[in-house]
């Protein structure tokens, strides 16, 4: 019976840590991406408006591979299109990998 207890007291542990993380994530995503991409990653902000960002949780976007979104969170993108400079800092120096790859499932669970 002991054994059962743990189990139990461990997998509460890990679901109650998994969800912590993915909180974690989420107010990270607001802080660094949501003056442009919105909380909701639609891009309807002022910023993101200006810039013309597309619409995070569309198809088209989400067609994008996993090494696209870490290059573009790393490294930043400076791109300017039709006379429109769209442009976000790198933040390699601010997130570790595991933070990386938890943006990247982040931005994937933001899909329609």
């Amino acid at each position: 019976m002991h054994g059962l207890k743990w189990s139990l007291l461990v997998a509460v542990g890990l679901a109650f840590s998994a969800q912590a993380a993915d909180k974690k994530i989420e107010r990270t995503f607001n802080s660094k991406c949501g003056s442009c991409h919105g909380k909701d990653g639609k891009g309807q902000t002022e910023k993101g408006l200006k810039m013309k960002l597309t619409d995070m949780t569309t198809a088209e976007f989400q067609k994008k591979s996993d090494d696209d979104f870490k290059k573009a969170i790393n490294d930043g993108i400076k791109v300017e299109k039709d006379g429109i400079k769209k442009e976000m800092d790198p933040f390699k120096d601010e997130l570790k990998p595991d933070e990386v790859d938890g943006m990247v499932k982040y931005i994937r669970e933001l899909k329609k």
